[in-house]
C-alpha cells in the first residue's frame, strides 16, 4: 500500500510535503525547541507581527532547498540530504536567535555542529545519513554546502520572504522561483544571466530590510539592552554558556524576572514594559570619509567610552549604550554571473549592485542610548570628545545623490 503523504502548511509557501523520516527529524526535543525561540528576537516589540519562530523558517528553507535541488536535477540521496540539512541549519540557535549570539563566545553554527553529532538527534540521523556531511552542507562545505550556506542560499531567500511577510514590510518579497529556476551548481552556486534582474531585486530588498527591520534603531537598542543583561547573568553563573543550546525564549524571560541579579530583573521589567531606551545622539556612517574605520572599533573601546560618559554626565554606566549598526555586507554581490560562458561577480554585471556597494553605508548609524529620563542630561554630548572618529566628509552629499539617482 503507497504510504499516505504528510504536509504541514505554512503561511509563506502553503502546503509543504514531509517523509516519515523528517517527522521524526521534527519530533525531537532538539527540534521541537525551535518552536519556542523566534525567528527575529526581540523585533516583536517593533513590528507586534514578527512572532514567527525558527521552527517555521528551518522548514521553509528545507523547502526552498529541495525546489533548488531538484532544479539542479541532484540525485535523490543527494535531494534528501539537503533537505535535512535545511531542516537542521538553525537547530544550534540560542533563545532569541542572533540577539543571544552577540554575547555568546561561539557561533550559532558551532551549536549546530554539537547538536548534530554529540547529541541524541545523531542517534537519529545515523539511520540514515552521514551527520559529518550535514555539518558540512550547514557550513557551506563540499560540492552542496553552497544550497544551503552561501551568498545566495536558501536560507536567505526564505528568511528576507518570511520576515518580511510577518513584519509586513513589503520591501523583502523577492522572486525566489526566477532565482532557483537560474542557478547551478559549479564549484559553488553559478547565476544565470537571465536571473540576474531577480538577484538585484533580493538584494535590494535585503539593503531596505537592514534599517527598517534587522538594523532599526529601536531593534538596536532592545537587543542592546537584553545582551547586557544575559552577559551578566551568564557571568554569575546563573545560566551556563555550554548549555545555552538548550534553552529557549520562554527559559530567558522566566530567568531574567526571578534571578538574583537586579539589573536583569530591571531590564526584563522594561522589556516586558516596553519601556526602552532613547536615541540621544546619533551619527550617520556616511558623514565619514571613511566610514569602514568605525568597525575598527572594538567592544572594549565602546565600553570604556561608555564608562567616561556616564561618568561626566552622572549616569549609571550600565544604562548607557553606545551602538554601532552592523556592517552591512551584503555578500550577495559576490555572486557568481554565467554570460557567454565566462563568470563575473554580480556586482560586476549590474549598475544597480554596483551603486549599492557604495551607498550601502547611507543609512547606518552609530548611535547614544539612555533612559529616556536621562535624555536632558546628553543635549551637550559629543561623542568625537570619548572615540576616535573618522574625519567628516563635507563634500560626500552630491555623490552619495548621484549615486541614488543611478540605484532608482
Amino acid at each position: 500500500m503507497k504510504e499516505k503523504k504528510k504536509f504541514i502548511r505554512d503561511s509563506v509557501y502553503g502546503d509543504i510535503n514531509l517523509n516519515p523520516f523528517e517527522l521524526q527529524i521534527m519530533d525531537m526535543p532538539q527540534f521541537q525547541r525551535l518552536r519556542r525561540i523566534k525567528q527575529l528576537g526581540l523585533i516583536n516589540l517593533i513590528y507586534p507581527g514578527a512572532t514567527h519562530t525558527r521552527f517555521e523558517h528551518s522548514i521553509g528553507t528545507m523547502n526552498l532547498g529541495s525546489k533548488l535541488a531538484n532544479e539542479l536535477d541532484l540525485e535523490k540521496d543527494d535531494i534528501e540530504l539537503i533537505r535535512a540539512s535545511a531542516l537542521l541549519h538553525d537547530i544550534g540557535h540560542g533563545p532569541f536567535s542572533h540577539v543571544s549570539e552577540g554575547v555568546l563566545s561561539v557561533p550559532h553554527e558551532e551549536l549546530t555542529k554539537y547538536v548534530v553529532t554529540k547529541t541524541s538527534m545523531r542517534d537519529l540521523l545515523e539511520e540514515k545519513f552521514d551527520v559529518n556531511k550535514i555539518v558540512d552542507i550547514v557550513n557551506g562545505k563540499g560540492e552542496l554546502g553552497p544550497i544551503v550556506s552561501s551568498e545566495l542560499d536558501v536560507d536567505r531567500m526564505d528568511y528576507l520572504l518570511r520576515d518580511s511577510h510577518n513584519t509586513g514590510v513589503a520591501y523583502g518579497v523577492i522572486d525566489y522561483e526566477r532565482i532557483i529556476s537560474n542557478l547551478k551548481l559549479e564549484d559553488g552556486l553559478v547565476l544565470n544571466i537571465k536571473g540576474v534582474q531577480a538577484a538585484e531585486g533580493a538584494l535590494v530588498s535585503r539593503y531596505f530590510m537592514y534599517p527598517s527591520v534587522y538594523q532599526h534603531h529601536t531593534t538596536r537598542i532592545v537587543n542592546s539592552m537584553f545582551r547586557r543583561a544575559l552577559k551578566k547573568v551568564i557571568d554569575d553563573g546563573i545560566i551556563k554558556e555550554k548549555d545555552i543550546y538548550k534553552y529557549d525564549d520562554p527559559d530567558i524571560i522566566a530567568t531574567f524576572r526571578h534571578c538574583e541579579n537586579s539589573y536583569a530583573n530591571d531590564i526584563m521589567e522594561k522589556l516586558d514594559n516596553r519601556r526602552i531606551f532613547k536615541r540621544v545622539k546619533s551619527i550617520r556612517l556616511d558623514t565619514f570619509k571613511t566610514p569602514e574605520k568605525l568597525y575598527k572599533i572594538n567592544n572594549q573601546t565602546l565600553r570604556k567610552a561608555e564608562e567616561e560618559i556616564s561618568e561626566d554626565y552622572g549616569i549609571n554606566k550600565d544604562y548607557l549604550f553606545i551602538n554601532i549598526a552592523a556592517y552591512p555586507r551584503f555578500d550577495e554581490m559576490k555572486t557568481q554571473v554565467s554570460v557567454d560562458g565566462k563568470l563575473y561577480p554580480l556586482n560586476e554585471i549590474s549598475n544597480i549592485i554596483s551603486a549599492l556597494s557604495k551607498a550601502r553605508f547611507n543609512i547606518p548609524d552609530i548611535s547614544v542610548y539612555v533612559p529616556e529620563e536621562e535624555k536632558h542630561k546628553l543635549e551637550k554630548l559629543k561623542l568625537d570628545n570619548y572615540l576616535d572618529l573618522p574625519e567628516i566628509d563635507r563634500e560626500k552629499f552630491h555623490g552619495i545623490h548621484y549615486d541614488q539617482i543611478k540605484l532608482f
